[in-house]
């Protein structure tokens, strides 16, 4: 379970209470959500809108780890010259996806600490509400949700929401799909309702495992949702007309699967899966980083359903890109750090019965200074 590629070593500003961080390459600004709240008496946007064609979204999900920004950043290195706004959602209170996003010249929206199907919803409407205000030139929305929401929530806004309705057309819902880990992620209720809202269903990591294997798992998936279409990949390697501007979600066929789709409800989560986060600005040790780590995929790697870091290592002038899953380690130098940014490390656990004063004292063991404190 050690790291591979574990020698060499991003971060951008995260969501702050009370507003939206929004950046690109040329700039970055905050709307303070109290700029862009919705119900009566509210902004809204333009009411010529309704002469306007609507703007296609594409919603990527999929469960913890099985690819969604690998496959975001395979669509914003695309050649395409459409304008996108992206929305990222993660589940935990410090934001790594957001750093691990391509720098292009689309606008990038991060939700951190909570899901887009339950606890930062309004954040979500209020978010696209505030783009569509803003002036800007967009031609298309790209939503990564969190790898634990449930999709049902998250298209009822779009057909609820007389704001988003009236401006949005979602194009598709598109799964990432982990074909190394799925089968154990089913029994989360999340995994089940991703795969079966999917209008694509993009197996990914099909590399990782051997052919009857694979076979076994499409034949669930299509067992699951017998319309969506299935593309094997291997670090998501698809077509960008696959999976964006393809045209394929159907309401006839989300009411087939959840009558009450249309009806408020609220989405709980199982209250035994939680998230641990650490931020730390001295460097850290890689070597007793590696071995800490190895040891805790042993011990809890079962319950540790994900793991995510961007690294800040002492003496390395590239920061590290860090993943796990279960008991799976692995990790990737990154860009290099610039003199106008400061050096932190970003780490963040996803699992169940989390237990935060042992991970917190296990990452306090591998900053540089506490080491020397300790000696």
């Amino acid at each position: 379970a050690a790291l591979r590629n574990f020698a060499s070593l991003p971060v951008m500003p995260v969501k702050r209470s009370g507003q939206l961080a929004l950046r690109n390459t040329e700039n970055c600004i905050a709307i303070p959500l109290s700029t862009c709240t919705h119900g009566s008496g509210e902004a809204v946007p333009d009411t010529e809108t309704t002469a306007m064609s609507k703007l296609k979204t594409t919603i990527l999900t999929g469960f913890l780890g099985a690819g969604k920004t690998t496959l975001l950043n395979k669509i914003l290195s695309s050649e395409s010259t459409e304008r996108v706004a992206v929305i990222v959602n993660e589940y935990g209170e410090v934001g790594i996806d957001g750093q691990l996003v391509v720098q292009t010249s689309d606008q990038i929206v991060e939700l951190n600490n909570g899901c887009i199907c339950c606890t930062v919803r309004d954040d979500l409407i209020a978010a696209i509400r505030a783009l569509l205000q803003s002036g800007r030139q967009i031609d298309r929305f790209i939503i990564e949700t969190s790898g634990l929401a449930d999709p049902a929530p998250v298209i009822q806004s779009f057909i609820l929401d007389d704001v988003l309705s009236a401006r949005l057309e979602l194009d598709a819902i598109v799964t990432v799909v982990d074909a190394r880990h799925i089968e154990g992620q089913l029994a989360q209720e999340e995994a089940v309702e991703q795969i079966s809202f999917a209008d694509v269903l993009l197996l990914n990591k099909i590399d990782l495992v051997d052919e009857d294997h694979l076979l076994q798992v499409e034949r669930d998936l299509r067992r699951r949702n017998p319309l969506a279409r299935i593309i094997p990949t291997k670090d998501c390697g698809v077509a960008f007309e696959d999976v964006v501007g393809v045209g394929a979600f159907d309401l006839k066929n989300v009411l087939a699967i959840d009558p009450q789709i249309l009806e408020e409800h609220n989405h709980e989560h199982d209250q035994t899966i939680g998230c641990v986060a650490f931020r730390e600005q001295e460097p850290l040790d890689p070597v007793a980083l590696n071995s800490w780590l190895t040891r805790l995929v042993q011990d809890i790697g079962a319950d540790l359903f994900r793991m995510k870091g961007v690294l800040s290592f002492a003496g390395e002038a590239r920061r590290y890109v860090l993943h796990g899953i279960h008991m799976t380690l692995e990790g990737r130098p990154g860009k290099v750090w610039q003199p106008s940014e400061v050096r932190s490390s970003d780490i963040v656990f996803i699992g169940r019965n989390l237990d935060e004063e042992m991970l917190r004292a296990g990452f306090e063991r591998c900053i540089v200074q506490r080491q020397a404190l300790a000696s």
